[in-house]
């Protein structure tokens, strides 16, 4: 059985991977899949507390589900942002996104 500190090692490389590459990216996509990579981390933290915790439960579970569902609907939202950004100024660059307001 693998003990409950390795997916939290795990989950916080995730979360901190997830951070470093919200803050140093410059292209969008990349922010948002920083994101992802965030919501994932939060994703294992569900899980893991749920089944070492409380095993014979679901609510972990329950929330991790929940989690995922809300990801998959900010990312559909972030990407038809994205593309209309693309067809308005040709870039999806994050410095390049002051042309929008003129």
């Amino acid at each position: 059985m693998i003990h409950m500190e390795y997916y939290l090692i795990v989950s916080a490389i995730m979360f901190f991977a997830g951070i470093y590459g919200f803050f140093t990216r410059r292209n969008t996509l990349a922010i948002l899949i920083s994101i992802e990579l965030i919501l994932n981390a939060t994703d294992i933290n569900f899980a893991v507390f749920n089944r070492f915790l409380f095993p014979g439960s679901m609510e972990g579970y329950f929330f991790a589900l929940f989690s995922i569902a809300i990801s998959a609907a900010e990312t559909a939202v972030a990407i038809a942002i994205m593309i209309n950004i693309y067809r308005n100024i040709r870039s999806i660059q994050v410095k390049r996104l002051d042309e929008l307001k003129w």
